[in-house]
């Protein structure tokens, strides 16, 4: 194997204190830095990719599908017509050691009612812990759906749910449902320092933690108890590096081995490099542009539906996408079930879009925010470019869009808050099921979910929403699906762009590595040549 340079003294010092040179070390060049490493408290790909090599969950899926099979716990039975389901736990279960924490005991029935609790229950001593916000919990209706989750002995857990949920092994398989260690949660809360569980995370999985440099490198080391696939190589390690130019720079200097996140320009060059290879496939996802709602003047749709005619998307995904996208016509993909190919397009209009802002009585000009991601996603390939699009469309019926950004996880927060006007946002599926898009359009009691960057709140969809996840036959729940298409299409709470290709680039002598269709990055069984 070449030996690895790397520019950037931060990492190289890193890696040197460490005593790395002679390990078989695997670099991932990543995009942005992660919020943390709990994967209950965060919302963002790049945080849920930075906790995965670290944790493992009830169920997993497949890696590089959508495949739901046994994690920690090695079977389970359905019973009570779906409302009943009996764990059994995987025993000799090893969790990691930390400099200042070392294990007593294996994996068991306490973790698991321990990670769940932490989310549900305010009693529970970690609740509040750095901020005590569980969106996908919440927005999942988790809280609405548990009827209680409790342990017969140290490897059964019996999950008793309100009502049925189709979805729900494949839910348990989501990052917010990673399982951590309860002995080093009581171990933190006795130290006084309970905020250290969310950032220097113990877990089961195919890495153990050791360091994380804010906004330049994070590092780990295999586990070598591991109970699942291997990893094959020693060390793993993050190099943050934002700029697209820069991981590629990086990746052609051999200084990292994967890059998820290529600029479709650069990917004919790519391709015609021997020491590199590219992979692609479509991608389970989408891109769009929220219309705050809750803000004048788009909380009337027919103003939300003019802005939506004035953006050229196919100059958009010519110009950015390079043709790996396709216009988006509802927020599920082509490739997923229930899609409803009888959704009109939204048609590329400006002169029609000046008339509806007319007759909506909106005076031009127009002055709005623009706000544009400041990372490369697999459904967004240059925020800022795309930002600058559409700004250029939006002038030609007399709206005048500032555009605004912030750092990735200050920006996620403040798209949350509703402090924007309209925003971009996208989406990469986390299960395969329908269900996982059109969440992000949900009311749970009557208030938008933290992913509804709309804040759009409509009760007839919402309504079907909730019945789709009790109805077991795939034809049916289509048919709601369909209807939910035919309301979003014509609310317009978000101009959905497009549905793109995902690539990613890496090394040649990089084998094993998966793609996976939930735009997940997992290195286990990853080697070097």
């Amino acid at each position: 194997m070449k030996a690895l340079t790397f520019a950037g003294v931060g990492l190289a010092a890193l890696l040197a204190s460490a005593g790395l040179a002679s390990a078989k070390t695997l670099v991932y060049c990543s995009e942005g830095s992660p919020e943390n490493f709990t994967p209950a408290i965060n919302t963002t790909g790049t945080s849920f990719d930075a906790a995965r090599p670290v944790y493992n969950r009830l169920t997993e899926f497949k890696r590089g599908t959508t495949e739901v099979v046994p994690g920690l716990a090695e079977s389970w039975e359905v019973a009570d017509g779906g409302k009943t389901i009996t764990f059994h736990l995987r025993k000799g279960v090893k969790f990691h050691s930390m400099k200042d924490f070392k294990p007593t005991r294996d994996f068991n029935a306490d973790d698991v009612l321990f990670s769940i609790n932490r989310q549900w229950k305010p009693d529970n001593p970690y609740y509040k812990v750095s901020g005590g916000k569980y969106d996908y919990f919440d927005d999942m209706d988790m809280a609405k759906l548990l009827d209680s989750v409790e342990k017969t002995d140290d490897y059964t857990v019996v999950m008793k749910l309100k009502e049925p949920n189709v979805a729900i092994l494949a839910n348990l398989a989501m990052d917010f449902m990673a399982i951590g260690s309860a002995e080093y949660a009581d171990f933190l809360l006795k130290k006084g320092t309970p905020e250290q569980f969310d950032q220097a995370p113990v877990g089961t999985g195919p890495f153990s933690f050791v360091a994380y440099q804010k906004d330049s490198v994070i590092r780990y080391k295999a586990n070598k108890d591991y109970y699942g696939e291997k990893p094959l190589v020693d060390d793993l390690v993050f190099a943050i590096t934002p700029d697209a130019t820069a991981r590629y720079a990086k990746l052609k200097a051999g200084e990292c081995h994967i890059n998820a996140y290529p600029r479709p320009a650069d990917l004919e060059e790519m391709e015609k490099d021997p020491t590199l290879k590219v992979i692609n496939a479509p991608g389970l996802n989408i891109a769009y542009w929220a219309f705050n709602t809750t803000k004048a003047p788009f909380d009337k749709k027919e103003v939300r539906q003019a802005l939506s005619m004035a953006i050229d998307r196919d100059a958009i995904i010519k110009d950015v996408y390079l043709g790996a996208g396709s216009k988006a016509t509802t927020l599920i993909p082509p490739t997923m079930w229930s899609y409803d190919d009888k959704i009109p397009d939204t048609v590329y209009d400006p002169e029609k879009a000046k008339a509806m802002l007319v007759a909506a009585g909106v005076t031009t000009p127009l002055v709005i925010d623009l706000w544009y991601q400041p990372v490369s996603r697999p459904y967004n390939p240059n925020g800022k470019r795309i930002g600058e699009m559409m700004q250029a469309d939006l002038a030609k019926i007399g709206v005048n869009a500032k555009l605004v950004t912030f750092e990735w996880g200050e920006y996620r927060k403040r798209m949350q808050a509703g402090e924007d006007m309209t925003g971009q946002m996208g989406w990469t599926g986390d299960n395969g099921d329908p269900d996982n898009f059109f969440f992000l359009l949900g009311c749970p009691g009557g208030k938008p979910a933290g992913q509804n960057h709309p804040k759009w709140c409509n009760a007839e969809f919402n309504d079907l929403l909730e019945k789709a996840r009790l109805i077991t036959d795939q034809a049916e729940r289509a048919k709601l699906y369909q209807r939910m298409q035919e309301i979003e299409h014509d609310e317009a709470p978000s101009l959905l762009v497009a549905h793109s290709i995902v690539f990613e680039a890496m090394r040649s002598n990089v084998t094993g590595y998966k793609q996976s269709p939930l735009g997940t990055h997992a290195f286990e069984g990853v080697d070097l040549q």
